[in-house]
């Protein structure tokens, strides 16, 4: 067991599925609906019998009332691929209110929710991958099954440091390309850049046909700018520190922050990309619950 999985809060989250909005690919049966016919117990439609298929699947009775040959489909279960990406760039170093205590940053923050999901999705037999997204790839695993790789996966998310200048919009092109067949992306970022490289991005995996899922994860003084007296900013990324008066410019900060929370917004709901602002405050079980509550109901 990681220090950052909680058995408390897996205990707690054991009884919620972690499901796909859509259609998955998978390699073996599962949970989740497939594109593809096959198999089940759900009932789909029927269709018109042509030579070539299976006649073990001909429906007699249908036959019986239409004198008509008729084929029963099913819809198929599939398991599905979790595909975890995971922004290691320098502003994940940052800690609420400057503090620098382990296991208070950002990245430790991402560190739970990614490692939480991907326990959650290898118990319901589910292939878990993990991309560590710097100014490049930083590490890559690619998504696969059972006990000893999820061990590989926790590994590599405790080892994880962050440190450097992003490179997400770029990460996420290569990772829709790297990702074969459909999966569900989960991509964990502060996304503390500007919101029109990300759209094509955003894009790209959509028309890959991937189900998307953004945990933005910030610090209630990066919405607020809450500072009463002058203070030196430091870049975490390379830039040069600045110190600022924050009632000159506080207004304006603001003013910014709204239109860039906006215009991200308007782009995940244009894009069909589920999107969850997270507040470093708030205790990641209650933000892991809220999620997966929502998926269940299907919002």
């Amino acid at each position: 067991m990681r220090d950052f999985i909680e058995p408390a809060v897996i205990a707690r989250l054991q009884g919620l599925a972690l499901d796909a909005r859509g259609p998955m690919i998978g390699s073996v049966s599962g949970r989740h609906r497939s594109p593809t016919r096959g198999s089940s117990l759900e009932f789909s439609e029927y269709r018109k019998y042509v030579p070539g298929d299976d006649t073990r699947r001909l429906d007699w009775r249908a036959w019986g009332r239409s004198d008509r040959y008729y084929i029963k489909e099913f819809e198929a279960d599939t398991n599905l691929r979790l595909c975890l990406v995971v922004d290691v760039s320098g502003s994940m170093n940052y800690s609420p209110d400057g503090k620098s205590q382990p296991g208070t940053s950002r990245l430790d923050y991402a560190r739970r929710l990614a490692g939480t999901l991907a326990w959650l999705a290898s118990g319901q037999g589910d292939a878990v991958g993990l991309y560590c997204a710097g100014k490049a790839f930083q590490r890559e695993i690619r998504p696969k099954r059972g006990a000893s790789h999820l061990r590989f996966v926790l590994d590599e998310l405790g080892n994880m440091r962050a440190g450097g200048e992003t490179g997400l919009p770029e990460i996420l092109h290569e990772a829709a390309e790297r990702i074969a067949q459909r999966a569900l992306v989960v991509v964990i970022s502060d996304l503390l850049m500007d919101p029109e490289p990300l759209k094509s991005s955003f894009q790209h995996l959509r028309f890959r046909k991937h189900d998307v899922v953004v945990f933005q994860l910030l610090e209630q003084n990066e919405l607020a700018f809450e500072f009463d007296r002058p203070i030196r900013f430091v870049d975490l990324e390379g830039a040069a520190p600045m110190l600022v008066d924050p009632t000159l410019i506080a207004k304006q900060y603001r003013e910014a922050v709204t239109t860039w929370q906006d215009s991200l917004r308007t782009m995940f709901r244009d894009n069909g990309v589920d999107y969850h602002q997270v507040s470093l405050q708030e205790h990641y079980a209650e933000v892991l619950v809220r999620f997966l509550l929502a998926r269940k109901r299907g919002v």
